[in-house]
């Protein structure tokens, strides 16, 4: 069922088209790399990469919000920007949101699959911290295989055969996507217009989207026990220009702490989420941090020692439940759905 802040969006929305230069940003910088518009020596390529890699962290974040329906507050835009993201990024659309919703209904919990392996209590601390850094240095990698999860795994949540269907079409999608690409390199590499060199550094940017990706991920929930949304994330709410540039371009996701408790809210609005929830609980120490750097140092210890959430690092199990707990966390206007049957619902269209 709809909500108000379903509602339809104007009819010229200028913070959704700023938001959305992230697509051409990115795509000017794979072509600076290929076709050297700004130099070749490497510090200039680097610094391209640099670029792009972010630009692809801010395209994951777009992502994000595509399977929340919170883009643009028009479904058809969402869901169809969502799957040729997805494509693209070989994670598709529906796998991705059946695992993210999951994720804002069992945060922290062992049915939290997008937190896999940390919120697993049968998972030892070695395979999470070898796991961890594989994550870490190979995000862009580990990203599908841990989202896929949820579509390939013998004890998949996913039963429904209509859901199930629509994953394997968009694995198809992603794996065309996929054949093109190496198609296309190995037609650059016969024809001369690409060296394995250049290849490198195309492939560079992603490696830096995933060390991002990974980083952000971390910082939010690693080390984490509580399975209450503000308690159980990290929030940061910074004041420097830098701080609020760098949220606003990836959707305020850093305010993580109100995202969870309304995860319908425009993104926008987080802060003042956050400022009423510490105003009205002034008992309560919430985990929110002036920079991401202070946040990423509380992290630290926890990705060195012992990376995990919730039960792995010294929560109770929790009640059984889930789905209901989940719809606990949130209020009113700014539920999340979290049942299959009305996801399809608000997608069909």
């Amino acid at each position: 069922m709809a909500t108000s802040q379903e509602a339809a969006a104007p009819a010229f929305n200028t913070k959704l088209w700023l938001h959305l230069l992230i697509i051409p940003a990115l795509d000017l910088g794979y072509l600076a790399l290929i076709f050297g518009w700004l130099g070749e020596d490497p510090l200039t390529r680097l610094a391209i990469s640099a670029w792009t890699g972010y630009f692809l962290l801010c395209l994951g974040s777009c992502f994000h919000e595509t399977a929340h329906l919170t883009l643009s507050r028009k479904r058809w835009f969402d869901v169809g920007l969502g799957e040729m993201i997805g494509t693209v990024m070989f994670t598709p659309y529906t796998v991705y949101r059946e695992s993210h919703i999951r994720h804002h209904a069992y945060l922290n919990k062992p049915g939290d699959f997008e937190l896999w392996p940390y919120s697993d209590p049968t998972k030892s601390r070695g395979f999470r911290m070898a796991f961890a850094w594989f994550d870490l240095l190979a995000g862009a990698v580990a990203a599908p295989i841990i989202y896929g999860r949820i579509y390939f795994d013998k004890k998949s949540p996913i039963t429904d055969p209509a859901v199930r269907r629509t994953i394997r079409k968009e694995y198809i999608a992603s794996g065309l996507m996929g054949a093109f690409w190496v198609a296309a390199g190995a037609l650059g590499l016969k024809q001369g217009w690409l060296d394995a060199e250049r290849i490198l550094w195309l492939c560079l940017p992603a490696t830096i989207y995933g060390v991002l990706q990974t980083a952000r991920k971390f910082t939010e929930h690693l080390g984490m026990q509580s399975y209450d949304p503000l308690a159980g994330t990290r929030t940061v709410v910074g004041k420097g220009l830098l701080t609020r540039l760098a949220a606003f371009v990836n959707f305020d996701i850093i305010v993580h702490g109100p995202h969870h408790r309304y995860p319908k809210a425009p993104h926008e609005a987080l802060e003042d989420k956050m400022a009423e929830n510490q105003a009205a609980n002034p008992q309560v120490a919430y985990p929110v941090f002036p920079s991401y750097l202070s946040a990423m140092r509380a992290m630290l210890p926890c990705l060195l020692t012992n990376p995990g959430v919730g039960m792995n690092v010294g929560a109770a199990a929790p009640d059984k439940g889930g789905v209901a707990d989940g719809r606990e966390l949130v209020d009113g206007e700014n539920v999340e759905t979290l049942v299959v049957s009305e996801i399809r619902e608000r997608t069909a269209a």
